[in-house]
Formats: structure tokens, sequence, C-alpha cells
């Protein structure tokens, strides 16, 4: 239950960056609830949870995994992990998890979940997040990471240093995870949506993981100019990216493995919907509301626009 002396966490999600982070508190002890559902669902249930990464294999035994939020109550922390096509129906079967201390960091693509979320559940319950975790299902059961790094960045939206933040800086750094508390977390969400605009449009309109896209002088260009357009619409919005932030992001890709891909490119491969109407075009729709131009982006919105909503 929420509020115990050990925080409790919720997986909303556990996929392969939720369930990777989920297992990750899990072998360190903490009280974690897995929420996933198909075949992953029941390939935990079965098995447990299989984690690969650099310098790490374990399986989590025993994993507490359910389809159905009803069956944990309140927790002290929800992990928000679910695919942007999923936020208001999870957003609203999170609510049985929900206490008056309960916080909710959302850990998906874009710059939208934050305020559905806080829609459905209340704004005081929802803190900012971003991971800089890659992490894929490889089958079900089984979740490997390919980044060297896993690192999350949270705060809270009105900038304080919270208990709660506090609280969930111990438990993420108990894990093994790089935990970072940043005071202006709207800004650092940005920056992740314009390196995953610019590596989920690059990634799937070639067809190539980051390896082929970064090393050739075009497709570098095009990662380039997907992110500066974004950059260009957060400037009109006030939110001061920079030439830097590009060029930082483009040393982040550098140092992936080069056969590793965005996880949209892998639903793309797989039939599934893509999370397109929140990268790209989010980007397009903001650009018309503020005269930002955002050609390279209009280009690959249209590029995949028969693939949005999968085969399946």
């Amino acid at each position: 239950m929420a509020d115990s002396k050990r925080p409790t966490f919720a997986i909303m999600g556990s996929g392969g960056m939720g369930g990777y982070i989920g297992a990750k508190l899990n072998q360190a002890g903490y009280p974690v609830f897995f929420i996933a559902r198909g075949a992953h669902l029941e390939a935990i249930k079965a098995n447990g949870l299989k984690i690969e990464g650099p310098e790490e294999d374990f399986v989590i035994d025993s994993a507490q995994v359910t389809n159905d939020p009803a069956d944990i109550g309140p927790v002290d922390f929800i992990l928000f992990c679910v695919k942007l096509w999923d936020t208001e129906t999870a957003g609203k079967m999170c609510r049985v998890l929900v206490a008056p201390n309960t916080a909710v960091l959302s850990m998906q693509n874009g710059v939208d979940p934050e305020p559905v979320l806080s829609s459905i559940l209340g704004p005081e319950h929802v803190m900012g997040a971003t991971s800089e975790i890659g992490a894929n299902i490889i089958e079900p059961g089984f979740i490997r990471r390919f980044t060297p790094f896993a690192t999350i960045r949270f705060g809270e939206t009105d900038r304080t240093r919270s208990e709660r933040s506090i609280r969930f800086s111990e438990a993420i750094t108990a894990a093994g995870l790089g935990a970072e508390h940043v005071d202006n977390i709207n800004l650092i969400i940005w920056d992740k949506f314009m390196w995953l605009v610019g590596a989920s449009a690059t990634s799937c309109v070639t067809r190539q993981p980051f390896g082929p896209v970064r090393e050739d002088p075009d497709t570098r260009a095009l990662f380039r100019q997907l992110m500066g357009e974004v950059m260009a619409v957060a400037n009109a919005k006030g939110i001061p990216l920079t030439d830097a932030n590009i060029e930082a992001r483009l040393d982040y890709v550098d140092s992936l493995p080069g056969q590793a891909k965005v996880s949209m490119a892998l639903d793309l491969e797989r039939g599934n919907r893509l999370e397109l109407p929140w990268l790209s075009g989010a980007v397009v729709r903001m650009g018309r509301e503020l005269n930002v131009a955002t050609p390279a982006n209009n280009i690959i919105c249209a590029a995949l626009k028969h693939n949005i909503m999968g085969s399946g």
C-alpha cells in the first residue's frame, strides 16, 4: 500500500523500458507491481521476467504481474510507460492506484502525456520525467537493454524539490540506475522529444538502425534538420533549446550500438501502430499554430501516413 516505509511502484506498461526499470527496482528489494497484457503478461506469469543488458543478466522469478490495476490498489509511485495511443485509457485505469500522496511519472514519448494525465488523475499527482534507457522486448517475458547507460531525469512541474522527488531519487539510485533531479523538467522533456522526432523519423523512412542513419551524410543531415524544426517550434513556445542541444543529441546517437533501433522503427517492422501523430505529427501541428515552418517533418508525416495504423 501507499506510504509504507519502502515506497511501492506500479509499472503501467511493462514493455521494454517500463519492464526494465521495474525489474531493477524489484531486484533492489522494492515492491513492484507490473501491469502488462497479452503474450508478455502470460510469459512473465509462467517464467518470470528475464533481463539482459551490458554487464547484467538476471530473472525476476516471482514478478507480481497483472493486466488489471484494480488487483493492486494504491501505490506510492506509478511509472506510466504505455504507448501514446493508450494514454487516456490507461490513465483512467490508474485511478485505482492513486492515493492522496501518489506520484505519477510519465516515461512516454512526446510532450502531450503530462497534461492528459493531469486532467485525469489531478495535476498534484503528476511529476515530469524522461528516461534515457534504450530497452526492447526481444520476445515475451524477455527484455534487453542496449544503451550503455540507464538514467532517469525527473522533477516537479513547479520546479520545487519535494519530499516525494527525494524518495524517488533514492529508490532509483538504490536500483543501480542514474537519477538526475532537474529544476526545469519541461526543458528536458522537450530535449528528449527533439531527439525522438529525429530518431524515429529517420529510422522509419530509411528502415535502418542507428548505424547507417548516423554514418550516411544525407540521413545525418535529415536527422539534424528534423531536430532543428523541433528547436524552432520550442523557441516559439518560449522553450530555450539551442544548437548545443542538437549537437549533444547527435553525439548521443553516435554513442549507441549501430544495430540498435528506436521503438517506432520496431513498431513499423512489427506492423504495430506508430506514435507518429505525437512526434513529427505534433511538430507539424504546433508549427502551423505558431507559424513556424516544418518542411522535413511534413514530408515524414506524408511518407509514413499509410503506416500509422499498422497492419494488424
